[in-house]
């Protein structure tokens, strides 16, 4: 992950350079963190290239972590951007309730064999876009949170563990 001088020094990233040099962009703290985290996993469902990109932009008038929005669209990488896509798909085939005798209708009345295959293309198509929307919020949703609990979960262990050290470091009376 580059540093926030070497963004600033991006002759791309110039007309933001200011902006992305904030330091407070860079910080992890208890409100910072889950924002960087949604608006990662908002901006890797919701479209398929530049996420990055699309997080960072996101994530600078929210006040967002800019490392962890970057880092958090990897969760649709090469690698699982097929995996996704069918989780997409089935998702919305069951929030839409299409099933086949929706689509037989539909397709009984196109007589054109490459119309009626450019028709079953973009259904497919607008079936899975739905899907990835509803990921896309649902998904920053649940990042928002578990980010939430484990920050305070973190902190709260390292006051426990600050406290143990205060005790044994005291002299017994």
């Amino acid at each position: 992950m580059p540093r926030r001088e070497e963004m600033a020094k991006n002759r791309w990233l110039a007309p933001l350079a200011s902006t992305i040099a904030r330091s407070e962009l860079w910080r992890f703290n208890r409100r910072s963190v889950p924002r960087g985290v949604a608006l990662g996993v908002f901006a890797a469902f919701i479209i398929p290239l530049g996420q990055t990109f699309l997080a960072v932009l996101l994530a600078l008038p929210s006040r967002a972590n800019l490392p962890l929005a970057a880092v958090t669209t990897l969760i649709t990488n090469p690698f699982t951007v097929a995996f996704w896509a069918v989780v997409a798909h089935r998702l919305g085939v069951f929030v839409l309730k299409i099933d086949d005798a929706t689509t037989g209708m539909a397709n009984e009345h196109v007589q054109s064999t490459w119309f009626q295959s450019f028709a079953q293309w973009a259904e497919i198509a607008g079936v899975a876009a739905f899907g990835f929307v509803i990921l896309a919020v649902v998904g920053a949703a649940i990042g928002y949170l578990v980010a939430s609990f484990v920050w305070r979960f973190v902190v709260a262990r390292k006051w426990i563990q600050r406290r143990g050290k205060f005790k044994t470091a005291q002299p017994a009376e």
